[in-house]
């Protein structure tokens, strides 16, 4: 299945305009927006923009394949829908809608568990690969009754998010006195905040799904996370959304890589946004990565068929990179690829990836 958007949307900033020009600006600053000085934000995007490329020439690229596998099933390309809060923000089918763009393409979607329609729903919307994610506002009873219903309605793993101990200070929210509706009724923060290692264990011992710990930003803690069996690392700052001053997520990427020594599959998100953000990631040991604004971006623009677009698109930006580079699949990547430390050129910001933005005309 094609988007069908393909005269319309040329270019990824031109889905971003769309978005933005669609939204109220409440939404678009919850999207967009970050932690207090939003330093972890724009030092995602900075870990990214400082990495160059080392193409290497005269190689066979005639054919390049761009698909990769995730937990023993295909996917088109190594990119997953990560969880958002509210996805019903940006489209009214909310998680729904974009699990119909997640088959139609043929990548993961992780389904938060504060986005409607909920769980249950999303799962009878399309036949994707899904993946559950969790805020702990319970005791063990709750969590165990999540995972049942997750297995109960098909997900392929069960995603749980450790950055959340404290509710973070998003000031573009604040300012706007901007509250989602599921943050006021939130209630439970404690189990959260509670939640330890010895519930790691508790799962692990308790249940056969594959988990995810969400939210790994150091290589002692993606040790531990292998000692107790965990399946994968998720290697995540939240976007920058809550803790202020943190390191950018490519730069924490290399150490959890070599922590994890193959013990455990790794995912990463934080600031990518392009197909060579993708491409940077995989070459540093990454298996998958996590997209959560760009989705939403396409899902704003034009619904399932603008979220396909962006993939799309991107896409079309991998298979461009790998070529260049002188690859023509994932197994032939890796770190000799890159050159760690080159001038930035762009301001980072949520959006620098899209300098058209800034251009009139464009």
């Amino acid at each position: 299945m094609t988007s069908g958007l393909e005269d319309r949307f040329q270019t990824l900033h031109e889905i971003v305009r769309a978005a933005k020009n669609r939204l109220p600006a409440g939404e678009w600053d919850y999207l967009m927006g970050a932690t207090e000085t939003e330093t972890t934000l724009r030092r995602n995007r900075l870990a990214l923009d400082s990495i160059a490329f080392r193409p290497r020439v005269l190689r066979n690229v005639s054919k390049v394949d761009a698909t990769s596998t995730f937990l023993g099933r295909p996917v088109r390309i190594p990119v997953m829908f990560a969880p958002i809060g509210s996805v019903e923000s940006f489209t009214p089918g909310g998680g729904a809608t974009a699990a119909e763009a997640s088959a139609a393409f043929g990548v993961p979607q992780m389904l938060s568990s504060v986005c409607n329609p909920g769980l249950e729903a999303v799962a009878k919307a399309a036949d994707n690969f899904r993946i559950f994610q969790l805020y702990v506002r319970g005791d063990d009873a709750f969590v165990d009754d999540w995972v049942r219903r997750a297995v109960g309605n098909g997900y392929a793993a069960f995603a749980i998010t450790v950055d959340t101990a404290s509710y973070s200070r998003r000031e573009r929210d604040l300012a706007r006195r901007f509250v989602k509706p599921w943050r006021q009724r939130a209630s439970g923060h404690d189990f959260q905040a509670a939640f330890s290692w010895d519930h790691i264990k508790r799962f692990k011992d308790t249940h056969t799904i594959p988990l995810i710990l969400k939210g790994i930003a150091t290589a002692e803690d993606a040790a531990l996370a292998c000692e107790h069996g965990v399946d994968v690392v998720y290697v995540s700052n939240h976007g920058g959304r809550q803790l202020d001053h943190g390191r950018g997520s490519t730069d924490v990427l290399p150490e959890v890589v070599r922590a994890v020594a193959g013990r455990a599959r790794v995912i990463v998100d934080g600031a990518f946004q392009r197909g060579t953000d993708v491409v940077k990631a995989m070459a540093l040991g990454a298996d998958l990565v996590g997209m959560g604004r760009m989705p939403c971006i396409g899902l704003a623009a034009a619904g399932a068929a603008g979220c396909v677009r962006v993939m799309e698109l991107l896409e079309d930006e991998i298979r461009i990179a790998l070529a260049l580079l002188g690859v023509s699949s994932w197994k032939e990547l890796d770190a000799s690829y890159l050159h760690q430390g080159a001038p930035v050129v762009a301001v980072p910001r949520v959006t620098s990836a899209f300098p058209l933005l800034d251009e009139p005309g464009y």
